[in-house]
């Protein structure tokens, strides 16, 4: 068993402790940005010499191998493609790390440049086949509005996935963001995604229930809300933008601390001046090893060990500007 399923296994027992919570690092945005998804280039390059300012296939390839062989992470989710790359290489060899793939592409995940898709109605879509996926797990994204005919159109094909899910014996987790199309107040986001989630799980038998959840942060009482229903539902968070690095390890710290045992972080990690660095300044916070601040500082000063410069300065970097965390920030 690796890491993950070692960890899933004690929380469906009900023994897990502080230290099982699962990180994931979410390299699966190929699927939603294309090009943009593979995050800028460290050294921006002049334009004289004709180069793209995002890293290339390949640049975004090596970056998941190096995470990969730091080995801290427990779950490595990636679009299809680029997994048949990391096993051609036998990039998961030695390590403990759980493969995953991004079953669905909802068409409110697409960011072409240029494009609205993600403020228009989300209309269902798969890419990846669960014939030809080259792991057992996959992450299943939905998104509801207030719209009757959407939202059940939404849970059709739900329901059609997790059939074939079944036959293919393949699990899941499941992804619930936040809606798009102003229907529903900001304000109202997170209690009426934990009403949705409950009633869509109320008609699942356990064996056709995702793995775990996948949801936004929409402040601590929603989130302790969902937490607290029904223990038996392992809940996640999603990381939303970049921000600051403290940004990321007060998300995680103020979520751990509301009954979340697992968070799925792509941007967040992507964009990180050194991402291996971030990760393990990620695990020290949810180990209780370090607060969000002092990781943060860490952090900077392993950087600076390493010759690294840091696109912030400490101080700045040290500031909570998520709104969302202000509240309950240290």
């Amino acid at each position: 068993m690796n890491r993950y399923e070692e960890k899933i296994a004690r929380m469906v027992a009900g023994q897990d402790s502080r230290t099982d919570f699962i990180l994931a690092d979410a390299k699966d945005s190929d699927m939603a940005a294309g090009i943009s998804a593979t995050g800028l280039h460290r050294h921006p390059v002049s334009m004289q010499e004709k180069r793209s300012r995002f890293r290339t296939r390949r640049d975004y390839v090596d970056v998941i191998r190096t995470i990969l062989d730091q080995d801290v992470v427990d779950i490595m989710l990636t679009s299809a493609s680029i997994l048949e790359s990391l096993l051609q290489e036998d990039a998961f060899a030695g390590t403990r790390i759980q493969s995953a793939i991004r079953a669905n592409d909802t068409t409110d995940l697409w960011r072409g440049r240029g494009s609205s898709y993600q403020s228009q109605k989300s209309v269902p879509f798969r890419s990846a086949s669960l014939m030809k996926a080259q792991t057992n797990l996959g992450l299943y994204s939905m998104t509801f509005n207030g719209d009757a005919e959407q939202d059940s159109l939404a849970l059709e094909e739900f329901a059609r996935f997790r059939e074939e899910a079944a036959e293919r014996r393949f699990s899941y987790f499941l992804e619930v963001f936040n809606p798009n199309e102003g229907r529903i107040s900001r304000a109202d986001h997170g209690f009426f995604l934990n009403d949705m989630i409950v009633r869509c799980l109320a008609g699942l038998r356990r064996e056709e229930r995702p793995v775990f959840l996948k949801v936004p942060f929409n402040g601590a009482e929603a989130l302790t809300e969902l937490c607290e229903f029904d223990p038996s539902v392992i809940v996640g968070i999603m990381g939303g933008g970049s921000g600051t690095t403290r940004d990321c390890l007060e998300l995680l710290h103020q979520a751990q601390c509301c009954g979340a045992r697992a968070a799925l972080f792509g941007r967040k990690i992507v964009d990180a001046d050194d991402p291996v660095l971030l990760i393990e300044a990620m695990r020290s916070v949810t180990d209780g090893a370090l607060s969000p601040m002092e990781a943060t500082h860490l952090y900077h000063e392993k950087m600076g060990k390493r010759g690294l410069v840091a696109g912030r300065d400490l101080e700045i970097d040290s500031v909570v500007t998520e709104t969302v965390l202000l509240e309950r920030a240290a």
